[in-house]
Order: C-alpha cells, then sequence, then structure tokens
C-alpha cells in the first residue's frame, strides 16, 4: 500500500514511548507491529488499525472509519480510518483501541 510520509511520522511520534513497538516495511508503506503482531499502518490520506473482530462493531461506529476490503474480500477485524478523523487526541484513542485487541495476541 502507497503510504504517507507525513502521516507515517504522525504514527511514529504517537507510538514512540511505547513498549513493544516495531516498524516494518509492508505492502508497499510501513505497519507497526505490538510485540510481533500487526497493530496498525498508514496510507495516503488514512491510517489502518487492527481491531479485532470484537472491536470491529465498535471501531466502524466512529467517525472516519469503514471496513478494509481487498480483492473484494471484506478484512475481519481491520479498520481504515481517515486521517481528519485521527487529529489531536484521537489517533491515540485508535491506538489504545488497536492495541486492547493485538496486545491479547500471543508474542511473536
Amino acid at each position: 500500500m502507497p503510504h504517507d510520509p507525513h502521516l507515517a511520522e504522525r504514527m511514529r511520534t504517537a507510538l514512540a514511548r511505547r513498549p513493544g513497538i516495531s516498524e516494518r516495511a509492508m505492502f508497499g508503506g510501513f505497519c507497526w507491529m505490538l510485540n510481533g503482531n500487526m497493530l496498525c499502518g498508514v496510507e495516503v490520506g488514512r491510517f489502518m488499525f487492527r481491531v479485532g473482530k470484537e472491536l470491529e462493531a465498535k471501531a466502524l461506529a466512529k467517525p472516519g472509519a469503514e471496513p478494509i476490503v481487498f480483492s473484494g474480500r471484506r478484512m475481519g477485524g481491520l479498520v481504515w480510518v481517515d486521517e481528519k478523523a485521527c487529529r489531536g487526541r484521537a489517533l491515540a484513542s485508535w491506538i489504545e483501541l488497536a492495541s486492547r485487541f493485538v496486545g491479547t495476541l500471543p508474542l511473536k
């Protein structure tokens, strides 16, 4: 996925002090891992968060969120969030929501 360097830098800054975070080039862009499991990523104009299937409905009810569809198939537990919906404290809120799910996964 093509990425936006500005959004990537915002994500790096937001995740800088969190333990267990690593950055990985994936899908032609960047994703961030929590304890080796994909947590979030960036694309041009939007962020991607892995919220899991149990939190997906809650995530999709938030402003700027939409399901991820890849090759005609909906990717359960993953959401796109428009960059405008992630300004101020909203980005941290999305990271927290994704961390609630990804933090339960076994270490890789």
